[in-house]
């Protein structure tokens, strides 16, 4: 059983190597640790202080974003035949002694997606500003509306992956990738745990990249969060547009014919029957659009699923040594 710990890095050379060597070394239920750095473009020692520390390094040209990151470090802990992948931040907001409870659910079968939460727990909450815990809390309640079930933290990135959950993903995403992983997964079934974890609410050197600007993260996170659901739940997205188009255009309609009852004339506010008939017409098309997008949707399941089963070859041959070249 071998555990690859995965932290996307830029401009980290504060606290890379601590936060490498605080990684537990033997774990119970796991054979082997091995720990990824994905250098995302960074423009200081953070590289050359991964690698003096004992971890694999993939470096990116220039910043590319978490999200592009954690692709990366996906492929990287694939290769290196990854069972389960552990996530974490490298400006040492998480503390790696929580590692072996972040994986004993996957361990004992309970999930296969895990998840720190920071809210779960109240003794856990860490101190942050509080328009960020509002804001945490209001996407955990958007993003549980969507699943269906209900999630006190999406937003955190300590996070663990079994090998049948990371293998599904297949993620679009460059700024971030948190809250596209939580959708992708709930969506396809995998079962997910969440695990209070004690995190420092403020880092202790530099600025978040994701965070920094909140205005920023906000918009930028709802457009992943609206994309990745019109992906998994086309007919459902579409069709409340659709009402919503409705709704706009019968207020129209129903003004135009409050007029005709009060003054016996349409004029001289015909506009509004147009502008309602254009809004209605308008919803008539959306619903057209999220029917067909909900027929293409299964092809999207089945090539998710073959892509998962060949993926998961793949990663099976590799274990056996199969797809090794022969020695010399």
């Amino acid at each position: 059983m071998k555990l690859v710990v995965q932290l996307p890095a830029l401009n980290e050379e504060a606290t890379i190597a601590e936060v490498i060597a605080s990684i537990p070394k033997t774990i119970p239920g796991i054979d082997a640790v091995r720990v990824v750095v994905v250098n995302d473009g960074s423009s200081d020692r953070t590289a050359s202080l991964a690698e003096a520390a004992g971890a694999v390094v993939v470096s990116h040209e220039k910043p590319r974003g978490v999200g592009a990151a954690f692709r990366s470090g996906l492929m990287k802990s694939s290769e290196l035949g990854a069972d389960i992948i552990v996530t974490m931040d490298a400006d040492g907001q998480f503390n790696a002694d929580d590692i072996p409870a972040l994986i004993r659910p996957i361990l004992n079968g309970e999930a296969d997606f895990v998840t720190g939460s920071r809210f779960v727990d109240p003794a856990f909450i860490p101190e942050m500003p509080a328009v960020k815990k509002w804001g945490n809390d209001q996407i955990a309640r958007w993003v549980s509306s969507m699943v269906k079930i209900r999630f006190y933290d999406v937003s955190c990135g300590f996070r663990a992956y079994s090998r049948n959950a990371f293998l599904r993903l297949v993620l679009l995403g460059d700024f971030t990738y948190t809250h596209e992983v939580f959708l992708s997964l709930a969506f396809a079934h995998v079962p997910i745990k969440e695990v209070p974890v004690r995190v420092r609410g403020v880092r202790e050197h530099g600025k978040s990249r994701v965070a920094n600007n909140l205005f920023r993260y906000g918009w930028r996170t709802a457009s992943i969060i609206l994309k990745t659901y019109r992906d998994y739940r086309p007919l459902r997205f579409f069709s409340k547009i659709a009402a919503v188009l409705t709704l706009l255009g019968l207020c129209f309609v129903a003004f135009l014919g409050y007029v005709k009852w009060t003054t016996g004339i349409f004029t001289p506010h015909k506009w509004s029957g147009f502008v309602g008939g254009a809004f209605i017409g308008t919803a008539i098309f959306m619903f057209i659009v999220g029917v067909v997008a909900e027929m293409l949707d299964r092809i999207r399941v089945a090539v998710d699923e073959s892509l998962f089963r060949v993926k998961r070859l793949e990663c099976t041959l590799r274990d056996n040594g199969e797809n090794q070249p022969p020695a010399p």
